[in-house]
This record gives C-alpha cells, sequence and structure tokens, in this order.
C-alpha cells in the first residue's frame, strides 16, 4: 500500500509540474506548420523545450500553466502529462508522442491500447538527458544543434567541479512536495543529481527508487546540514504547508539545518522534476545554498576590486 500510495504522489507531482489547473477546453485540431513532415507530439513541458532547442516543429504539445517555447503558438494543446487527452492525440496522426520514463509505468498501456507509438524520454539525471538529446539530434538530423546544447551544460558541470575541489560536501535533505503531502528525494532523483553534481552528499543516497516515503524521526536521525524543499504544482501553496509542518512539528527544531537556517526552497521553474534546459541555472542556484560562503567571499572581492 505504501509503494503505491509513493508512486501514485510521484505521478502526481510530474502532472501538477506540467499541467494547467483549468485547462483550456480546446476541442479544435490544428495543422501545424511542419515542413519536414516529423509530425511529433511532446506531452511534457520539458520534452517540448528541449525539441524547441533542436529546433524541430512540433503539431501537439502539453496543456501547462508554464509559458512554452514561442515556436508553438497556436499548436494544438493535448492535456496534461499525466493525462494526455488520446482522442486529440490520434485525431493529429502522429509518427512520434513523446512522454518520459517517470510516466511509463503510468501512461504505457494507455498509448498502447489506442495503438499510439510512444518514446519515454530519460529524464532522470543530465548525464540522461545529454544521451536523449545526442540521439534526438542524430535521429532527427540535428546533430549540430544537439552537441552544443550538451556543451553549454559540460561547461557548466566543469566550472561547477572546478568550485567545489577540495571542499567537504555538505549533508542534503531533499524534500518533494504537492499540497498536502511530501517525499523525500533521494540521489536517483532529479534534483537528487543536481545536489550531487554541485557538490553535495545527498542524506538518503544508493536507493533503488527516486523517492521514499517521509518519517521525521528517521529524518532527524540522518541530521542534515542542508534542508531543500521543492514545491510543485501549486507552489505558494506547499511552501505554506512546508512553513506550517516546520512550525507545528516540534521535530523539525532538532534538525541542524534548521538551527542553522540552512532551509531553502527551491523555484519551481528551475528545480523541475524531471531533467531540462534550465539545468545550469539550476546548478549555480544550488551551489550558492550549498557553499554560501563562496558567495560572500565573491562579494567581499568585488567590492575590493570595485566591480
Amino acid at each position: 500500500m505504501k509503494k503505491q500510495f509513493i508512486f501514485l504522489l510521484i505521478t502526481v507531482i510530474i502532472g501538477l509540474g506540467g499541467c494547467s489547473g483549468e485547462g483550456n477546453g480546446k476541442t479544435t485540431v490544428r495543422e501545424a506548420s511542419d515542413p519536414e513532415n516529423n509530425r511529433i507530439v511532446a506531452t511534457t513541458v520539458a520534452v517540448t523545450e528541449i525539441l524547441d532547442a533542436l529546433k524541430l516543429d512540433l503539431i501537439g504539445i502539453p496543456t501547462s500553466h508554464k509559458d512554452l517555447p514561442k515556436r508553438y503558438n497556436g499548436v494544438t494543446e493535448v492535456g496534461n502529462p499525466m493525462s494526455p487527452d488520446m482522442e486529440r492525440i490520434m485525431s493529429l496522426n502522429p509518427k512520434e508522442v513523446m512522454s518520459v520514463t517517470t510516466l511509463k509505468y503510468d501512461l504505457e498501456s494507455v498509448f498502447d491500447d489506442a495503438g499510439i507509438h510512444t518514446r519515454y524520454v530519460n529524464l532522470q539525471s543530465i548525464e540522461h538527458m545529454h544521451k536523449e538529446i545526442i540521439d534526438l539530434g542524430k535521429e532527427y538530423d540535428r546533430e549540430a544543434e544537439a552537441e552544443k546544447i550538451v556543451q553549454t551544460f559540460e561547461e557548466k558541470v566543469a566550472e561547477i567541479n572546478k568550485k567545489i575541489q577540495g571542499k567537504k560536501p555538505p549533508r542534503v535533505l531533499i524534500l518533494m512536495g504537492v499540497p498536502g503531502s511530501y517525499l523525500v528525494a533521494t540521489d536517483r532523483s532529479y534534483i537528487g543529481n543536481l545536489v550531487e553534481i554541485s557538490g553535495g552528499t545527498n542524506v538518503f543516497s544508493g536507493e533503488k527508487v527516486e523517492y521514499l516515503a517521509s518519517n521525521t524521526e528517521y529524518l532527524q536521525r540522518a541530521n542534515p546540514d542542508i534542508i531543500l524543499r521543492a514545491a510543485h504544482g501549486m507552489p505558494d501553496e506547499v511552501v505554506k504547508m512546508f512553513d506550517k509542518e516546520f512550525k507545528e512539528n516540534d521535530i523539525w527544531k532538532h534538525f541542524n539545518a534548521v538551527k542553522n537556517d540552512r532551509v531553502y526552497d527551491l523555484e519551481e521553474l528551475l528545480f523541475g522534476t524531471t531533467a531540462n534546459l534550465a539545468a545550469p541555472q539550476a546548478l549555480d542556484a544550488l551551489f550558492g545554498m550549498l557553499y554560501p560562503e563562496e558567495n560572500e567571499s565573491n562579494e567581499i572581492e568585488k567590492g575590493v576590486h570595485g566591480e
């Protein structure tokens, strides 16, 4: 029962992260510009943004409260990532529909029953995303664009690696929340991957799954140096939920991270549930949280040099 609850919550987190609260109720099908006749439908925001960076046209895009690339203005919306509109997708007659591996368990039978060929893009880490981008570049004759995207990430990772050399890694606890509940993100989650690259050690490493059910007493024994709180779906509500939990549940005041004021709320647009093109900015933001003394020393140096 616990495993089923965790999986359901993960699915909700991903779905809420990419969907609109109300939807737009569109039922008309628009024939989008697709001169190369690739006929691709993207069902998640992260995949849509990657395909835009590869300069690929789409005939279907996810319904989302987030701003999607201008290239796809007016393109038919096919519903939220967690429960795409199968009838609308079928009416578009796509050659390929793209979702993500994190949703495969939930969606595979639905797409198979509809006879829709679906590619599940692996965005569970930056390394996996790099491979997927390179593969898509080769398949759709966008190798130069793919190499450029990956190079940007690799340069940022090299920059971070140089900064963290010789530093003692802080121990980090990541909480992933939706309104009313939250899970613990392990090192196998995307944000866990970002923490590792940024020089932190996830207090829940070596797990076989991306997320675990939370147990405050067990979490307190882990006693992290830093707590990261990721809010998805309705971030303002989730932050309020976290604030209430930390205020009313007495156990949190015993955490070193709380005592030392090292609790950070992650911005939803930078820290998605799957890897995305905001990864370089997310790494910069995380490094500042994990090593605030570096930011302070940089500010002092700027002041000394009059910058």
